[in-house]
């Protein structure tokens, strides 16, 4: 198993978000994390990438046979994990050339490999910009600065394929896109999808999971998961909302 996460308890500021989740994810897998607002989805999130504020009060994550309870957030990156954010940040004054150089370098010295030669990093972000189809303009400029929420969630998508993590979260990515937007976003992440890679989608809305298809749905809620199944289930909360699942478990 690729992920798997055993009774884990998150608290911030010493408030408990998650209370005992548990969830298993094998390569080649994408799974849907769905739920109302304020359920623990984002803090899940952070708790498996390392986000600082996040404090594991209990249980395990386990990552490729390792549990990295207390790793920093550096060193889970470097192994593989990637998050794409729900607001992601700008950088001013850093290129998106020289950020993506410098993060694959960053991995590959970690790995025990040399620096990317400048050539082939030039044709892998040739290769990478077509296939999530992001403008020439948007990665000559510096990380984020200016951009469009549309554009912003574009170019996490770029920066995901660049780095080719095993394990990439992605943080309600769907978020304030319109629906060409959504599509390209969708497109670059099925094109990534392999049976060495896994999803997890942390999504409101059923539409971004008509374009990315889930093999597993998950409904958050205080702190822990309550109901899992197959992507009918997201068809079902689409048509239903909480309320039932709620009213199900007696919360």
């Amino acid at each position: 198993m690729l992920l798997n996460i055993k009774n884990l308890h998150v608290a911030i500021d010493g408030k408990e978000i998650i209370r005992g989740l548990n969830l298993g994810v094998n390569k080649g897998e994408v799974h849907a994390i769905m739920g109302p607002n304020g359920t623990g989805k984002s803090t899940l999130a952070a708790a498996i990438t390392g986000r600082e504020g996040y404090e594991v009060t209990a249980g395990e994550i386990w990552y490729k046979g390792k549990n990295i309870v207390g790793w920093p957030a550096e060193e889970r990156a470097n192994e593989g994990i990637f998050l794409s954010f729900q607001y992601p940040v700008e950088i001013p004054g850093v290129s998106m050339t020289n950020f993506m150089r410098t993060a694959i370098n960053a991995q590959r010295e970690y790995r025990g490999l040399a620096p990317i030669p400048a050539a082939d990093f030039l044709k892998m972000m040739d290769e990478k910009k077509r296939l999530v189809e992001i403008h020439e303009k948007l990665t000559n400029r510096s990380v984020n600065e200016g951009f469009s929420g549309g554009e912003k969630k574009k170019n996490e998508i770029f920066q995901m394929a660049m780095l080719e993590p095993t394990m990439a979260i992605l943080d309600e990515t769907d978020s304030g896109l319109d629906i060409d937007a959504l599509k390209v976003v969708a497109k670059g992440v099925n094109q990534l999808r392999t049976s060495e890679n896994a999803f997890i989608v942390i999504t409101h809305y059923q539409r971004l999971l008509d374009l990315i298809v889930p093999d597993f749905v998950h409904v958050l809620f205080d702190g822990r998961i309550i109901k899992s199944g197959g992507r009918n289930l997201a068809l079902e909360l689409e048509e239903k909302g909480y309320e039932w699942i709620k009213q199900e478990h007696l919360i």
